[in-house]
């Protein structure tokens, strides 16, 4: 899916702007709110989107000092994002949005100046700055939903879906290293249907393993944050089964991902944003 630097920074600009509007009417209470990830209210969720913003920001305009930080911080134990939450909890929330603003339009700003093929050290393997960006707009739409989640808000899914599903699709070797289990050799068609009503496809057309759905199913899978009984997919083949069970598109730790809700398949569809 060859897209520009212009296209996908926009596309980050456009989603920072769905979560942005949920933020600016929070009152000092909600922001403690306790969202769907288990320990971490609002607040924490802005927080861990700003922390590594400022990280991504540093890595692309200082890579030798991003990866001497790194390596202090895995000689300390590693990198912890509940750690990191907690740090930053004392911050009244109108300094902690100012924060968010400041470090996203860093990102943005630097990122933008940035050839998408140019090479960024990140906390797992290194990347293009394309898809270091395509890993924020990621984070934002994760991150995003949990806030969305916790408020019952309504977002709007949009063709921006594309990226996450991307990701998702990309990064199924590393869900299966990160389980300790054999990435298997046989492949997997995803179908996805977009917002648009467009089809989005992965994989050999003739494949007998196969995911297909709605795109937004299938990114709330991806970054866990609904359980694959309330998603609307249809999975089929004994490897496109144990990919679903473990897929995830962001770096770190599974965690524990989302319980079923009490209702299942097509009903439960009405709960997806």
């Amino acid at each position: 899916m060859p897209v520009g630097m212009e296209q996908l920074v926009g596309d980050l600009k456009a989603e920072t702007e769905v979560l942005r509007a949920l933020l600016v009417e929070l009152d000092a209470d909600d922001w403690e709110l306790a969202t769907p990830a288990e320990g971490w209210a609002i607040r924490d969720q802005v927080s861990h989107l700003a922390y590594f913003d400022d990280a991504a920001v540093r890595a692309a305009t200082d890579p030798d000092g991003f990866r001497d930080e790194l390596r202090r911080m895995v000689s300390d134990g590693g990198v912890s994002p509940d750690s990191i939450a907690e740090r930053y909890r004392v911050m009244p929330p109108a300094e902690l949005l100012s924060w968010f603003d400041r470090s996203r339009a860093g990102l943005i700003d630097t990122f933008a100046a940035l050839e998408k093929s140019a090479r960024v050290p990140w906390y797992g393997p290194e990347m293009s700055a394309a898809s270091s960006v395509t890993a924020r707009l990621m984070e934002t739409w994760a991150h995003g939903q949990d806030v969305a989640d916790t408020l019952g808000a309504r977002r709007e899914p949009t063709d921006r879906l594309r990226h996450i599903a991307h990701i998702g699709v990309r990064a199924a070797p590393f869900s299966y290293r990160l389980n300790g289990r054999p990435v298997p050799e046989v492949p997997v068609r995803v179908e996805l249907t977009a917002p648009s009503a467009a089809v989005w496809t992965w994989g050999p057309a003739d494949a007998a393993d196969r995911v297909v759905g709605p795109a937004l199913d299938f990114c709330l899978l991806v970054t866990r944050r609904r359980h694959r009984d309330d998603l609307a997919l249809l999975v089929t083949g004994p490897v496109a089964t144990e990919w679903v069970s473990i897929a995830q598109a962001f770096a770190g730790e599974p965690g524990k991902g989302r319980p079923p809700s009490r209702e299942s398949g097509a009903s439960a569809h009405r709960l997806n944003f």
